[in-house]
């Protein structure tokens, strides 16, 4: 399935992600929590239909890529200069926690 990288990765790579599958990623989230997007796995008998292997890992439910998308597209429409990756981030991370 999915591969486990950095949670900064995925939302750097937004862009080249399938907008119908779902970021899951190790708590406390941040920009360096491991993650992993996958399509959901409705046979999984798991909550979000999370894969076995983000489970594994110690994954929970992050957001779905183009819920992810809207937020960064959105805030970035309101700033007068885009922010650093890192931001970017942070601002996601704000925004599953917060508001999801």
């Amino acid at each position: 399935m999915g591969q486990i990288v950095k949670l900064i990765e995925l939302v750097a790579g937004l862009d080249e992600l399938d907008s119908e599958d779902i970021i899951y990623a190790c708590e406390p989230w941040t920009a360096d929590s491991d993650a992993m997007v996958t399509p959901e796995d409705p046979e999984s008998g798991l909550p979000f239909g999370m894969p076995p292997e983000a489970a594994d890992a110690g994954m929970t439910y992050f957001l779905e890529v183009f819920t992810t998308r809207e937020v960064v597209e959105g805030w970035l429409n309101n700033l007068d200069e885009k922010p650093t990756l890192a931001a970017i981030c942070q601002r996601v991370i704000e925004y599953a926690i917060n508001d999801a």
